[in-house]
């Protein structure tokens, strides 16, 4: 088969080279974006007169039935076109004749996949960033109804002092808000024309970049061409950003596994978005959160393969960079259903209030607030106060109870300056809705968070 390149070859390309050099298999993903630019390109060469007006028209309408057949399933894609590239020009030279040969004038198929990708990765910036949003939408909807409900606040997973499951809750939108602007940063920043490039260094055309890049919605066009053609930071930062997106929802699917074990009963996944086991009838497994945690491991995998791609690279364009998709493409896969489903699987989870409330009654939860009376009401430099408080505790787990239930009678003999004022303070309610710093999690604080992320997903209501 005669390839579109081949004028200065006098031997065919090997069976196997062909298979081993071409992307045909995985980047005809980016077929709708390739024919948008090639449809953008042909309106820009007739307005700078390197097209005439019937061309350029012969050029739209067997693009649009390329676009048709490939939708409808009836084009054929062959591993002797190499790409996308070669094979939807072939196609439409085949439809529309000798117009369709121009149509590659003043681009390489550099800038030209370039283009594509990049496109591609903005898009999916866009619709990722949506998803997230939704996915805070379900989070903070589920905190408004807990701004009340407590559960002991940990640190080194060991029980540290208590706040309201609303405010746990809202930590995660916090990550989730971060994750946002970073794909909403990276749009931006690279939202940039490559097309016009050429293979490297421009092309003696006439061309109008500026007239392209506007018609595709580029904010404007690259500043110099050898960096375009060779430029993957775009790709780059869509996969850090999916990768730290997972890393949050690893997180978030870590603590649901952890809760909804026996040991913590905290919360229960419903069963559609649960498996069982095939040797324990009573097992109901968190396969979701498990695996969600699990393709994190996907992701970074991909990130750190084409930053391992890139690191040699001499400029400019190398076959090499073809190795950039694929990874793109199953990260973006692998974030979109897993946003998804992790909002189903929020939604439908059953919450268990007072498995939380029995939890803080373990683990001494108040004794913070015990050494913040002694300094504030008895005047107890806090370095004194701690030890007192460790005292009060040692003396709490000798009666095989928690330092919110111990008698006014047990902390008055281990420090005389301790009052009978001292009770409300130890209790769990009390200690949660002390913590009224801006950010804490006392009710009233955890309100304003709710009123703030009401704010920032105010488009998506």
């Amino acid at each position: 088969m005669e390839k579109m390149w081949s004028g200065r070859f006098t031997q065919d390309a090997s069976t196997l080279l062909e298979k081993f050099n071409a992307s045909i298999m995985f980047d005809q993903k980016l077929y709708r974006e390739d024919i948008e630019g090639s449809i953008a390109h042909a309106k820009m060469l007739a307005h700078q007169g390197i097209l005439t007006d019937e061309e350029c028209s012969l050029i739209e309408s067997g693009m649009a039935q390329v676009l048709s057949e490939i939708e409808s399933g009836s084009f054929e894609w062959k591993i002797g076109d190499e790409d996308l590239h070669m094979a939807i020009e072939k196609r439409l030279t085949a439809i529309i004749g000798e117009a369709g040969k121009k149509l590659h004038t003043a681009r390489s198929r550099n800038d030209q996949v370039a283009l594509d990708f990049r496109r591609f990765v903005l898009r999916k910036n866009r619709e990722i960033t949506g998803q997230i949003k939704a996915l805070m939408g379900v989070i903070v909807d589920i905190a408004r109804d807990h701004t009340t409900t407590v559960l002991p606040g940990m640190t080194h997973l060991q029980h540290a002092q208590p706040i309201n499951f609303a405010f746990h809750l809202l930590a995660y939108a916090s990550m989730f808000k971060r994750d946002c602007e970073r794909f909403e940063s990276s749009a931006h920043r690279n939202n940039i024309s490559p097309i016009g490039c050429a293979a490297l260094a421009g092309t003696p055309h006439n061309i109008n970049r500026e007239m392209t890049a506007q018609s595709l919605g580029f904010d404007s066009v690259s500043i110099n061409c050898l960096d375009t053609v060779s430029d993957r930071d775009f790709a780059l930062e869509i996969l850090f950003n999916i990768s730290t997106l997972m890393m949050h929802i690893s997180r978030l699917a870590e603590e649901i596994i952890l809760w909804s074990s026996y040991e913590f009963r905290f919360v229960e996944l419903s069963d559609e978005y649960s498996t069982g086991s095939s040797i324990m009838p009573q097992k109901k497994n968190p396969d979701v959160p498990e695996l969600l945690r699990g393709k994190t491991g996907r992701v970074f995998g991909n990130l750190m393969g084409l930053l391992t791609v890139m690191k040699g690279l001499p400029l400019a364009y190398n076959k090499d960079t073809q190795e950039d998709k694929e990874g793109v493409f199953d990260s973006v896969e692998t974030a979109e259903i897993s946003l998804e489903i992790l909002r189903e699987a929020l939604k439908t989870m059953t919450i268990k209030p007072q498995n939380m409330a029995r939890a803080c009654k373990l683990g001494h939860l108040s004794a913070t607030d015990l050494a913040d009376y002694l300094v504030e009401h008895c005047g107890v430099p806090f370095r004194e106060a701690h030890h007192i408080t460790g005292r009060a505790v040692a003396r709490a787990e000798v009666l095989g109870i928690d330092l919110s239930d111990i008698a006014y009678t047990e902390l008055h003999a281990i420090d005389e300056r301790i009052k009978e004022d001292v009770m409300p303070f130890l209790a769990i309610e009390h200690s949660m809705n002390a913590r009224v710093s801006q950010g804490g999690t006392a009710e009233v604080r955890t309100l304003e968070q709710i009123i703030y992320f009401d704010h920032y997903l105010k488009d998506i209501k």
